[in-house]
């Protein structure tokens, strides 16, 4: 039976749309229908799709999925091609599989996988003297193209990513054997990135590439066979830039996506015994009935994985993981409420997910109070659903308990 997958992509001034087609012999046939203009993308998105399917002889009911370029990129792109991916999902009862658009930027520049690939640094311009970037190491796993994402996707000032290498480089110990590539529509619209790697021998400028329909479907398929997709009410595109329109006042402070390189970048570090003191501190800030330092003790000692954000030398954020033989519980995560709404939560869930995935597991469990409900719809939003509630789990005030949700979510 053929698999019918189809991609959209509206992340850029690009409205994409690719069907992709893979026989039972793994013969694969992609066709694309593309309009580049800004402002079409609604008015484009299904009619292309429409010609798309006509061009290919088969009816919607024959797809098996839908991908769509979940992003950053504009705010309108965004929301046309997710609202046609839920609707079709919807419609046609098949999974939704979102594609961070800048991996599939770096998916689409041709790198070795038989030796050591340079990290995959894309830079897409964001307007307004920004960019948006994200980092990705490519390799292979069980004989497939695989990418493991170095950094999550961030908004910065273009004149500030000198600095963002700088740190990288550091932070990742990149040398002239293990290097970089800087790709994206960036470098195009900012013509003096290219100089950057002037005096950093690890960095070679790539190519002006923007993700396509091609490459979402093409990262999609991979997600397809490990058995990955997700419930279409669950979709949602990836903003990064949350704000448009800031006073100056609000920029000189760091806001609209220009933070001061380097104090402003997270790292993530494995959890030490002096990490215990800033991290218990941040647990009694955060809960009502927290740890203690002994309980996060308690978890080293018995080979919990467990992991601190770091920013400008401080610990900023925490998680903890009990991995078992079929599953990883997420034990405990928290974010200090100064550094909070700045992706380090996202950023330390999806190092527990990269951490779970590497041992082979299938899914990531946690309990969550449902009085908690920021903490809810933020696992919601990364794809968590409810399995199960257990009754009287949590102390609560006053003597009383209250109850818990688990909530799991399935890895590819």
């Amino acid at each position: 039976m053929t698999l019918h997958l189809l991609a959209l992509e509206t992340s850029s001034s690009l409205c994409g749309v690719a069907l992709l087609s893979r026989t039972d012999d793994g013969a694969i046939d992609l066709k694309l229908l593309e309009h580049d203009a800004v402002s079409e993308h609604a008015e484009r998105m299904l009619p292309m799709v429409d010609q798309l399917l006509g061009q290919a002889g088969i009816t919607p009911s024959r797809l098996s999925a839908v991908a769509f370029g979940q992003g950053p990129g504009g705010f309108t792109g965004l929301r046309v091609a997710c609202g046609v991916a839920q609707g079709m999902g919807f419609a046609l009862e098949i999974p939704v599989i979102p594609v961070p658009s800048l991996q599939a930027a770096a998916a689409r520049e041709h790198v070795s996988l038989s030796g050591s690939a340079p990290l995959q640094i894309v830079v897409q311009d964001a307007r307004m003297g920004e960019i948006y970037l994200a980092a990705y190491q490519a390799g292979l796993e069980s004989g497939r193209a695989s990418w493991q994402e170095v950094q999550a996707p961030v908004l910065l000032d273009a004149a500030q990513l000198g600095d963002w290498l700088d740190f990288a480089a550091n932070a990742w110990g990149l040398t002239y054997r293990s290097g970089a590539r800087l790709q994206g529509d960036a470098i195009q619209a900012y013509p003096a990135l290219a100089d950057l790697a002037k005096g950093r021998s690890w960095l070679q400028i790539g190519a002006p590439l923007r993700s396509d329909a091609t490459s979402v479907a093409r990262l999609a398929l991979q997600v397809w066979q490990e058995g990955g997709g997700i419930a279409p009410e669950l979709a949602a595109p990836l903003y990064v830039r949350d704000k448009v329109a800031y006073t100056t006042m609000e920029r000189e402070l760091g806001a609209g996506g220009n933070p001061r390189a380097p104090e402003h970048f997270v790292s993530l570090e494995r959890m030490q015994e002096t990490h215990l003191d800033a991290i218990t501190h941040i647990e009694a800030s955060v809960q009502a009935f927290p740890w203690t330092r002994g309980n996060f003790a308690d978890g080293l000692q018995a080979g919990y994985d467990a992991w601190v954000a770091m920013q400008s030398g401080q610990v900023v954020g925490f998680c903890m993981t009990m991995f078992a033989p079929d599953v990883a519980h997420l034990l405990v995560i928290a974010v200090s409420p100064n550094g909070q709404g700045r992706g380090v939560g996202a950023q330390l869930l999806r190092r527990c997910e990269q951490e779970a995935v590497r041992r082979g597991l299938a899914a990531v469990v946690l309990e969550v109070r449902p009085s908690n409900e920021n903490a809810v719809r933020f696992y919601r939003h990364r794809g968590f659903e409810l399995l199960a509630t257990r009754k009287d789990y949590y102390p609560a005030e006053h003597g009383k308990r209250e109850d818990a949700c688990v909530m799991k979510k399935r890895l590819a």
